[in-house]
């Protein structure tokens, strides 16, 4: 018994099957398979965090500890500039402190002297107010000093940069000798364990991505080796905004952690479930099990459904792989059937 198989547009709701027989036996139904439309879209690899580490303070780079696409941890020294004056700051403020606690040492005893001579009737009590106000704002000084000396040496540490978590190194854009000004960048860092596709997918189609399950959403990355074109989506997300110039939402495609080979910027496509006729009519792919096809030298085909279920050989144009299921450029039309078994109808046929 032959098995036919109805070819389905991506996209499209599911075309019916009709029972097929062979041959040999026209009372008994056929067996078939479906193939989910889908429809792809354009998109490009992102890293979750990605971040570029600017300068705070004006300075000279001394110090490049890091290269392009080194791996660095949390708190890791990346480069550092400059800090003699800062250095410098923070030392002058550093004996200031030291000055100030000097004075509101005295400043202290007095005070303390002045209230025993208060309570023996000795000075008056505008004496003892005199001392007290001069006590106190001594030790207002201190610790205006302290706070000061406490910023000079967080100045100092501005000509520091280290990782903010552990990551790879994408970008250095400067070099020993360079002088870093407010806001430069200096070095640009990702976290290469948190990756995502995101794909601009019309607002005509975004019923394809609203509501799907992650499983039913397709990441396709073509620059990879064969067996790791197609990695499972983890969690899919739809942006609840629409550009304006280009009627598109972003759809989102988290990636699976410890994927090989994967790096931000690399061209990605997101395959989502179709919902629509004119969607389906967009996209117009049309794909056949892999046991239906018949290679005869320079010759690639596919047996078809004729009259009285009668295979006729026809001569398709094959495009990429999918698990069982290889695409049909040319040569069918969506809604004919096909033979399943290739061998069994070429046996069949020669009957």
């Amino acid at each position: 018994m032959l098995k036919f198989h109805p070819l389905t547009l991506a996209a499209v709701l599911l075309l019916p099957l009709a029972a097929v027989a062979a041959p040999d036996s026209a009372a008994m139904p056929a067996q078939v398979s479906t193939v989910q439309g889908r429809s792809g879209f354009d998109g490009v690899v992102e890293a979750v965090r990605q971040t570029t580490l600017a300068a705070q303070v004006p300075g000279a780079v001394v110090e490049l500890v890091v290269k392009v696409g080194e791996r660095v941890q949390a708190g890791q020294l990346l480069l550092r500039l400059d800090a003699r004056s800062a250095d410098q700051s923070a030392a002058a403020s550093d004996a200031q402190v030291q000055a100030a606690r000097a004075s509101l040492e005295v400043a202290t005893r007095e005070y303390t002297r002045q209230q025993k001579l208060r309570d023996k009737q000795y000075i008056s009590q505008a004496a003892l107010d005199q001392a007290e106000a001069q006590f106190k704002a001594t030790r207002a000084q201190v610790a205006a000093q302290v706070a000061q000396a406490g910023a000079a040496r967080t100045q100092t540490g501005l000509h520091t940069v280290r990782a903010p978590y552990a990551g790879v190194v994408s970008e250095v854009p400067v070099q020993l000798g360079d002088m870093a000004m407010p806001g430069r960048a200096l070095v640009t860092l990702y976290d290469p364990s948190t990756l995502r596709v995101t794909a601009s997918v019309p607002q005509s189609l975004l019923g394809a991505a609203q509501g799907a399950p992650s499983e039913a959403v397709r990441v396709e990355l073509p620059g990879l080796a064969t067996e790791k074109q197609w990695p499972t989506a983890a969690r899919v997300q739809v942006l609840p905004t629409v550009d304006a110039a280009t009627h598109t939402v972003q759809v989102r495609a988290d990636l699976a952690k410890g994927l090989e080979g994967v790096a931000p910027g690399m061209f990605a496509r997101l395959w989502l479930p179709l919902v629509s006729q004119s969607a389906a009519a967009a996209s117009r792919r049309v794909a056949v099990p892999l046991s239906a096809v018949v290679r005869r030298a320079e010759m690639t085909g596919v047996y078809v459904q004729g009259e009285g279920g009668k295979p006729l050989l026809r001569q398709v144009r094959l495009g990429r792989v999918e698990g069982d299921q290889v695409e049909v450029l040319t040569g069918v039309a969506p809604g004919e059937s096909v033979v399943v078994d290739a061998q069994a109808a070429t046996r069949a046929k020669a009957q």
